[in-house]
């Protein structure tokens, strides 16, 4: 198993369902994506360069997608939160059913537009 596989299995529920529906979300949206495992983190790769990536952070609680290019994206910015990073923006989500497809669909094409 590769190390970005291992850090979402082995992760604690709520965190483990919610990495893995963003998992199965963003490689059905965007095959030619390549998972990596940097920064101890799982990072997304498009045409070799860094894309997003998965945080789960069990001290605040939530699971973060973040868009490297991020503070390009021009839609749904009422869902994107930056917390004084220059050039990223992640998508938070502290439950399974507090994702939102569409909004994640449309954040990713658009994130990909940008490579």
């Amino acid at each position: 198993m590769k190390p970005a596989e291992h850090y979402i299995i082995n992760q604690p529920e709520p965190y483990r369902a919610i990495l893995i529906h963003l998992q199965v979300i963003v490689e059905n949206v965007i095959p030619e994506v390549e998972l990596k495992y940097k920064y101890k983190i799982p990072f997304y790769y498009i045409y070799g360069k860094p894309f997003c990536y998965f945080n789960a952070s069990h001290k605040r609680h939530y699971v973060d997608v973040g868009f490297v290019k991020g503070q390009q994206i021009q839609i749904h910015k009422d869902h994107l939160i930056t917390e004084n990073r220059k050039k990223m923006v992640s998508l938070r989500y502290i439950s399974l059913e507090s994702i939102d497809d569409s909004v994640l669909i449309d954040v990713l094409n658009s994130a990909k537009n940008l490579y």
